[in-house]
């Protein structure tokens, strides 16, 4: 199955002084590191709502924090599809500082494929085949980029 990684800095404001990541932080790194897996299998987000006006949209979220990450850290993340259901994806989800090796969020999160009604409203839909063979077919890709110096 699936398995995506991505390096990120983390910014100035996602945590406090003390290391402790702010929990939409946390959502956002995954958020941004799955958006990649999709792009990088060849169905981008912004080009499944502007085509087909479909989404996956969160269903559950679940994160804990788990050790540090400071200002200007790199984290290493990580998203693991633990299960393709009918119009679910449910991924398994952590984040390791590079500088300690310690770990600093894990949890999983439930994406629902849906698809955004005339009214703005949105209706479950089972995820495409063509999506289920990208992710299924796959395997671990780490997309890390270069370190900033």
């Amino acid at each position: 199955m699936a398995m995506y990684s991505m390096e990120i800095s983390v910014n100035w404001g996602e945590s406090d002084p003390f290391g402790l990541v702010y929990y939409p932080r946390e959502l956002a790194w995954f958020n941004d590191v799955e958006h990649e897996l999709f792009r990088h299998v060849g169905f981008p987000i912004d080009r499944m709502i502007k085509d087909t006006q479909t989404a996956f949209v969160m269903g559950e979220i679940h994160f804990r924090f788990v050790g540090p990450a400071a200002y200007g850290d790199r984290v290493t993340c990580t998203i693991a599809l633990k299960d393709i259901r009918d119009k679910t994806l449910h991924w398994n989800c952590k984040a390791v500082n590079m500088r300690t090796g310690q770990q600093v969020t894990e949890g999983h999160a439930v994406r629902v494929f849906a698809q955004i009604q005339e009214d703005g409203n949105l209706k479950s839909m089972p995820i495409p085949a063509e999506i289920r063979d990208a992710l299924t077919s796959m395997g671990d890709i780490q997309a890390i980029p270069p370190r900033l110096e």
